[in-house]
């Protein structure tokens, strides 16, 4: 099922995600279900929030060909697409600025800085809790969804001068979300 995706203005995405007590068939069916959305949407990373849930559920898919050649080498081992079930950012180091966009923020970017490398505990689709560490693009896609699961936004990491720059479009999102 494809689900459409919710986008600013929605209180839904400022809730804190519930934690999975058990991986059930229903989990797994939302994962499914979030993938097959995220790729209708053209995305890279999609939270249940973003489809009206509350789950600590996100999804991520990075093509490989999409990370930076020195990055390609260290995220060569993570297997895509990720369920991240219960995702939990044990460390971060260095730092990155680039250029970031959102589902729920359609047509808005904003350069954004981030951890360069993030290590990631999580439990996958099969209930096996993993650890990983990714750098990149991939980092930063894991970053954005586990804000997502903690009611934290794209907005929430623009500069005051970006969120000026894209306050027409913020506004109309809103007016948009306010009559649905």
């Amino acid at each position: 099922m494809i689900y459409s995706v919710i986008t600013f203005g929605h209180e839904i995405l400022r809730q804190k995600a519930v934690p999975v007590a058990e991986i059930t068939d229903a989990v797994r069916q939302l994962v499914r279900d979030m993938l097959e959305s995220m790729y209708a949407a053209k995305g890279v990373g999609l939270a249940a929030e973003q489809v009206g849930r509350t789950e600590s559920v996100c999804v991520v898919d990075v093509p490989h060909d999409a990370e930076k050649e020195a990055c390609r080498e260290e995220n060569a081992a993570i297997p895509m697409p990720l369920a991240l079930i219960n995702p939990e950012i044990l460390a971060t180091e260095g730092k990155q600025r680039n250029e970031e966009g959102c589902l729920s923020f359609p047509e808005i970017g904003a350069p954004i800085t981030r951890a360069d490398k993030v290590t990631l505990a999580y439990t996958d689709f099969n209930g096996t809790r993993q650890t990983i560490t990714a750098r990149g693009l991939l980092s930063r896609a894991i970053q954005h969804e586990v804000d997502h699961l903690n009611g934290i936004l794209l907005v929430d990491k623009m500069s005051p001068m970006q969120k000026l720059s894209v306050s027409g479009q913020l506004k109309r999102l809103q007016r948009i979300a306010n009559k649905e």
